[in-house]
């Protein structure tokens, strides 16, 4: 039995919460246990420096000097220290300032899209029992106005059929998710109109779903919330590292996703006055290691760059009691089928949203979220691509970077004559950050003012704004004064570099799929952009710093968040379902890792903005 003395309480604020841990615990895992969510995008490696605490009192025990990379030595002085890369050894206290903490984000939840046909994989059907015509033979089961292949009846609900009162009514919910359908419920009464079912987008970030009348289509409810995996890493590497390492690391990524989805579930239920075993049917969209996390499905193998192979094109369809969804306990879970290693059901349902697969013009699809998804092509050919570019549209990557959340700097304009930046801030509050968005604009604002030149290098000598950093050259957007951190949010050249580096190989994703098919901007009739990207960054910036080329003749259609509409329209339709498994099956991959083509084009498109040909307007 553990002894008391090995045990030590740790105390948070300003979040007033105390931990009781044993001694030589990592401060990050203590934060953790604490129920704390805070910044870790490297999984706590000490990559990120995002973790950041202020230690007021106690003893700690370094794991490594990797603090040094992004605190200073006032910094370090003065308490500061990364979350993850110190013990803690005796009772002590810390500060997580507000910069770490992870609050109020601001997600996208709209979808917009429709059906032709109501045909939802589950229904409800009023059941006749018909006496065997031998005295040897089962009763016949009949579901009244329910034509289709014969379904499938376990013992336990045949056996509950029989113990009913024949002269009573009785439903019965039948699932054609897999093949055979199956009887997955048996209720007494008429409740053929009480039938839900949930769709959900499996982010890697945030998780947003919705409830929905699968007798009408109706959307009765949408919710989101932070994926409660964050806490083991933000990025899909970093999770999969931990799923791989940690003790039971698989079943604590499965277990916390399932906890965020049943938080979503239990308020949507609620607000629509539902009990949760009304819920039927489920459709999730996320990228391949979601969905492989989701359904508890072993991840090792997509650590390795030779995966995309032995990724399953198939939907992955799992029992709602068998990953701990709390809805009725016989419900599927279908998952929107992946394509390969980096890109998976949510870039299938961007597909769904988009209906590019069913024009005959050319389109472009671009989905920027944890990693950028890049689709070409119409109706009769797709073709694909990934690129490790979603995290510093994010704010990964960047000293100053954050998740769009309460304090972050969401747009950016810079004066020609002053260089001062004016700017807006998400929740209206002193900033503490800038996200993805505001990063693009920031950049593109510093080249078209130049201090930043055409190679992504920082200018010296035209304001004093700009000034030599512990990461050499940097651009001070807001004074300390101005901040909710007490801290200059500057643009180092480092961040100027990894951002180069991520609209590069974006941009050079692109360039490969249409050299392949040799196509031109000219021939794009369509330029759909997915999620969050999509919907608040200034596509003029974007295409001023060279992520996306010009297309003249393309109409740019924002699809919002096309994981959900993906699996909303899989959730009410069999034939949407058909297509996006035929969309998953069919789709070429071109995996850049290994493409030769790729290292040219991102040596092109590593310039501002780009090549003259993707850009005639700034040639």
């Amino acid at each position: 039995m553990q002894e008391m003395t090995d045990l030590i309480k740790i105390f948070f604020d300003p979040m007033n919460k105390e931990v009781e841990v044993k001694r030589g615990t990592m401060l990050l895992d203590a934060i953790r246990e604490a129920g704390i969510r805070i910044e870790s995008i490297c999984g706590g490696k000490g990559e990120c420096g995002k973790c950041r605490v202020i230690l007021v009192k106690g003893e700690v025990s370094r794991l490594s000097t990797k603090c040094e990379n992004f605190l200073s030595p006032q910094e370090i002085s003065e308490g500061h220290r990364l979350a993850c890369q110190i013990r803690v050894l005796n009772d002590s206290e810390f500060i997580i300032p507000v910069e770490s903490l992870v609050v109020n984000p601001k997600i996208l939840t709209s979808t917009e899209m429709g059906i032709e046909r109501l045909d939802p994989a589950s229904k409800k059907y009023l059941v006749t029992l018909l006496p065997p015509t031998r005295h040897d033979e089962p009763h016949a089961i009949k579901l009244k106005g329910y034509s289709g292949p014969m379904p499938k009846v376990s013992d336990d609900i045949y056996n509950s059929l029989l113990s009913m009162d024949p002269e009573q009514l009785i439903t019965a919910t039948l699932s054609r998710t897999n093949t055979p359908p199956e009887v997955i419920n048996i209720e007494s009464g008429d409740r053929t109109s009480s039938n839900y079912g949930l769709a959900i987008d499996v982010g890697t970030t945030t998780i947003v779903a919705l409830l929905s009348d699968l007798t009408s289509g109706q959307v009765l409810g949408e919710a989101s919330t932070l994926n409660k995996q964050i806490t083991y890493g933000e990025t899909l590497l970093a999770r999969i590292a931990f799923s791989r390492k940690a003790h039971g690391g698989l079943q604590k990524l499965q277990q916390a996703v399932a906890q965020s989805i049943n938080d979503l579930l239990n308020r949507l239920t609620s607000n629509a006055g539902i009990k949760n075993d009304e819920i039927t049917s489920i459709s999730a969209g996320g990228n391949t290691v979601m969905n492989h996390l989701l359904a508890g499905i072993d991840v090792d193998y997509l650590w390795f760059v030779d995966a995309n192979d032995k990724v399953s094109r198939g939907p992955i369809i799992k029992k709602a009691k068998d990953i701990g969804l709390h809805t009725n306990p016989e419900a599927n879970v279908y998952c929107l089928p992946n394509v390969s290693r980096f890109l998976g059901g949510d870039a299938t349902g961007d597909v769904i949203a988009s209906e590019m697969y069913n024009s005959d013009e050319i389109s472009l699809l671009v989905d920027m979220g944890t990693n950028g998804e890049i689709i070409l092509g119409n109706k009769n050919w797709l073709v694909s691509c990934s690129v490790a570019s979603g995290p510093a549209f994010e704010g990964a990557g960047v000293r100053f970077g954050m998740r769009g959340m309460q304090g972050g700097i969401e747009h950016v304009k810079i004066n020609p004559e002053s260089f001062e930046a004016e700017y807006t801030v998400i929740g209206n509050t002193l900033p503490k950050g800038i996200c993805g968005s505001g990063i693009i604009d920031a950049a593109a604002e510093m080249f078209s003012v130049g201090i930043l030149d055409f190679g992504g290098k920082i200018v010296e000598g035209r304001t004093p704004l700009v000034r030599k950093g512990r990461d050499g050259l940097e651009y001070v957007m807001v004074p300390a004064e101005k901040t909710a951190i007490s801290r200059d949010i500057v643009i180092t050249q480092r961040d100027m570099d990894y951002i180069m580096d991520s609209k590069g190989a974006t941009c050079g994703g692109i360039m490969v799929l249409m050299r392949k098919f040799k196509l031109s901007i000219y021939d794009v009739k369509n330029f759909y952009l997915a999620g969050a990207f999509g919907a608040y960054t200034d596509l003029k910036n974007a295409t001023k710093l060279g992520i996306f080329p010009e297309f003249p003749n393309a109409k740019t259609r924002p699809i919002g968040n096309g994981s959900l509409s993906g699996a909303y329209v899989t959730l009410l339709s069999m034939t949407k379902r058909d297509e996006a498994n035929a969309i998953a099956r069919n789709m070429l991959y071109v995996d850049l890792l290994v493409d030769v083509m790729f290292a040219e084009t991102y040596s092109e498109a590593i310039y501002i903005p780009g090549p003259k040909e993707l850009f005639p307007s700034y040639a």
